[in-house]
């Protein structure tokens, strides 16, 4: 450990190239300042001229170039911001105090960002890729407008300031919501929507990683979007966008460093295959993990007693291991050329540099304590996705694994160390994020080439198998399929899950009081209406069961019985009910299968709605199929 003790690495190395010019008479960058008019003139002739030379697919793939641009750019703005942020911080104002003090700077990002949310913004920013699928599922794709600016104001202050998060979700929802702004403006359908904010996502993914093959996936992975060619070649076009975009403004540099690697030995494949059980370990352990802490952070009632406890723990986090400041890319990279001095600087350095099993002992300590701190900095309120977080705690994996095995002398501690260091991140992702392909195509992009593709297939298969097993669903949709708002591969399931219970409530049924007599079944309801059921409810409009016609078929004609039976004499149960609030698409299916019912009453905390027949439900449903089918 140098004499300072802040860690150099930690300083960025290139000061930003740009600044924001404000107005001062409202205070908004003129960037901002958009000439709505002229805006939508543009747009009008734009889509004169779409209808009039392009087809609807040749559209699509010019919308996906220009969003695959603005995912770039949206990209390079990002990570621009969090080092402008870190730039300034380290300054000549600031720097003094950050050089010694840098493990409170989280909690005061974190402070930071909760006082925009609360007093700026004055609603929750939300977690990137989460709330990108649950717009999908639950909006039709319709991403909020707020989202193309929310991220880009909280997720750089939330990583400048040294949160244990990365910057790809809020790249991945920022971009998702101008692809969305267009697909309104250009009056696109829910299926072309949700395929458009698919190619933003692989944009983001292809512009950070110069990773296309790897961001395309990652799309049709995490999103669930069908592989077609209709699908296929707008995310293409999207893909080789961002990354031209990137090459344009960045050149060669990649935020993860090539690196050279020997060619696979077939006598490691039992090491690769103990490296996914592990990997697969560890992402249920960060996963529950993960889970626990936001979980419980949210029965704290106050948001600013989040933060302060969040922050203040991640702070002595920080203190203790420098390595959990920021996203962590650059310990990534060192760990990639068989140097652990930057993941394990701090005040243990000095104790365990001379000792290699004390060395892995660190490097497990940091995995182990890298997932508080992510789940820690999201929990407490910071703006911010765990990609970076995945991998950093899989290149630890990987490398202390690698490190262990060539202790033992069982392995090459120059070439294979290095090698486990790149398939445990693989291995992590693949557990974690419940996305193999993604995991093996990216790390083969990153080492530019294919010589690790069968361990990488090993590690990645085996944690993703191993890890399926025991956690179903990912850590972006765990929270969402305990919701039943998940979209999947499965059609079925996916149209159910974004059909809206509301459009298919009839209301046209007129309802008996259970105070009333046969006369008022008959007076009020066969005489006026249409259907042959009829709810029974209280003076509160509660439900209480229901009548059919066919009840009243035998004594409904004589007059003589009117005053004499009563509404409970002939209400009877109804074979099934749905609760509005708690009853999921697929149940209420399942409902009318059970029950071999046509129309079944629907209630909103016990009091009476109206009714869903089988007949709508299955036409909404070919209605809905149609929407999502490209």
């Amino acid at each position: 450990m140098s004499k300072n003790i802040y860690p150099l690495w930690l300083k960025p190395k290139v000061k930003p190239n740009f600044a924001f010019k404000i107005n001062p008479t409202n205070n908004r960058p003129r960037a901002m300042q958009v000439d709505f008019k002229k805006w939508l003139a543009f747009f009008s002739k734009a889509q004169s001229l779409k209808d009039k030379y392009l087809t609807q697919q040749q559209f699509v793939i010019v919308l996906s170039v220009v969003i695959g641009f603005m995912a770039g750019l949206v990209a390079l703005l990002l990570k621009n911001l969090s080092y402008f942020i870190q730039w300034l911080i380290n300054g000549s104002y600031v720097g003094f105090y950050h050089n010694r003090y840098y493990f409170i700077f989280p909690l005061i990002g974190l402070f930071l960002v909760y006082l925009i949310i609360k007093y700026a913004f004055k609603k929750e920013v939300e977690q990137g890729i989460v709330g990108t699928l649950q717009t999908i599922s639950k909006k039709k794709s319709l991403v909020d407008r707020f989202h193309q600016y929310a991220s880009l104001i909280t997720a750089p202050l939330t990583v400048g300031f040294g949160g244990s998060v990365g910057l790809e979700a809020p790249t991945v929802i920022t971009g998702a919501s101008y692809a969305s702004f267009l697909s309104r403006t250009f009056r696109l359908n829910q299926a072309t929507r949700t395929l458009l904010v698919g190619c933003a996502a692989a944009g983001a993914m292809a512009s950070i990683f110069k990773a296309p093959i790897a961001g395309i996936i990652f799309a049709i992975e995490i999103f669930s979007l069908d592989l077609t060619l209709a699908s296929m070649i707008p995310l293409l076009t999207a893909s080789v966008s961002a990354i031209l975009t990137s090459y344009f403004f960045l050149g060669n540099e990649t935020i993860l460093q090539s690196v050279i690697t020997e060619d696979f030995d077939p006598k490691d494949t039992p090491f690769y295959v103990l490296l996914g059980l592990f990997a697969a370990f560890i992402s249920i352990y960060f996963t529950k993990l993960y889970f626990f802490a936001v979980r419980h952070f949210k029965k704290i009632n106050h948001k600013i007693l989040r933060v302060l406890v969040g922050g203040v723990s991640i702070s002595i986090l920080v203190l203790l291991m420098p390595a959990l400041y920021g996203e962590g890319y650059e310990v990534i990279n060192q760990l990639m050329k068989n140097d652990f001095s930057q993941a394990i600087s701090g005040p243990i350095y000095d104790w365990v540099k001379d000792s290699a099993w004390l060395v892995i002992a660190a490097l497990l300590a940091l995995l182990i304590l890298k997932t508080l701190a992510t789940s820690l900095t999201v929990a407490a309120g910071g703006v911010g996705g765990i990609f970076a977080p995945v991998l950093f705690m899989g290149s630890l994996m990987g490398h202390s694994f690698g490190l262990f095995l060539s202790q033992l002398g069982v392995v090459d501690k120059e070439t294979s160390v290095t090698n486990f260091t790149l398939v445990g991140m693989a291995g992590l992702m693949a557990g974690v994020m419940h996305a193999p392909l993604t995991a093996i195509f990216l790390i083969a992009e990153i080492t530019s080439g294919y010589v690790l593709f069968i361990p990488l297939m090993i590690t990645a298969g085996i944690s993703f198998f191993v890890t399926s097993q025991y956690q179903k669903h990912s850590v972006y949709t765990l929270e969402l399929a305990e919701n039943d708002e998940l979209v999947t591969h499965n059609k079925d399931q996916t149209v159910l899950t974004l059909m809206d219970i509301n459009n298919v409530v009839e209301r046209s049924f007129t309802s008996v009081n259970i105070h009333g007599k046969l006369r008022d079944v008959v007076e009020k309801g066969v005489t006026k209406s249409s259907r042959n059921i009829f709810p029974v409810v209280d003076n509160q409009n509660k439900f209480l069961g229901i009548i059919l016609l066919d009840d009243i078929r035998g004594i409904m004609f004589d007059q003589n019985m009117y005053d004499q039976v009563f509404v409970s004499d002939l209400m009877h149960q109804a074979p099934e009910i749905i609760d509005i609030e708690k009853t999921k698409m697929k149940d209420i299916m399942l409902k009318f299968q059970q029950s071999d019912a046509w129309n079944l009453p629907v209630v909103k905390n016990g009091i009476y709605e109206g009714f869903i027949s089988k007949s709508k439900l299955l036409t909404a449903y070919r209605q809905k199929l149609i929407e999502v089918t490209v």
